[in-house]
């Protein structure tokens, strides 16, 4: 049996009901992942269906000196490495977006967001983290 996009979406919206305030996209991953596997279907996930550990962080902000040192601080001390970086800077305008591979880190995502809040609250810029699957697994449905 091959699951549609609608199955699959009514599946995905099952299990965010299921774990309610426990929704992380790893956890709704992995019980819709479960699930579709549990069902008689000839569907099997791929490797690239696995989480591949990236997130991709954005930052803005009025300009002013230690920007990247701060952050960049912030992801070395959590044993996250940055796999690119692209930094712009419009008039007093700052922008940076990075993709960083937090699979070594022994913090999850929600405690790397937690110090990039502080971090972006120091540093007076806004800085904002999602994991890559979120973006892959959007443009799939």
């Amino acid at each position: 049996m091959k699951l549609s996009e609608e199955e699959v979406r009514k599946i995905t919206f099952e299990a965010i009901s299921e774990l309610g305030d426990k929704a992380t996209p790893e956890t709704v991953k992995e019980l819709v992942r479960k699930r579709v596997e549990s069902m008689d279907s000839d569907y099997k996930f791929e490797k690239s269906d696995i989480s591949s550990g990236r997130v991709i962080l954005t930052s803005f902000g009025l300009n002013h000196p230690g920007i990247v040192a701060g952050v960049t601080k912030a992801i070395g001390d959590a044993n996250c490495d940055i796999l690119d970086l692209s930094q712009k800077i419009l008039g007093d305008f700052f922008t940076m977006i990075m993709v960083i591979d937090i699979s070594s880190s022994q913090k999850d995502l929600k405690e790397i967001q937690e110090e990039m809040n502080k971090v972006a609250q120091l540093l007076k810029i806004k800085i904002y983290l999602q994991h890559e699957d979120v973006f892959r697994f959007m443009h799939r449905i």
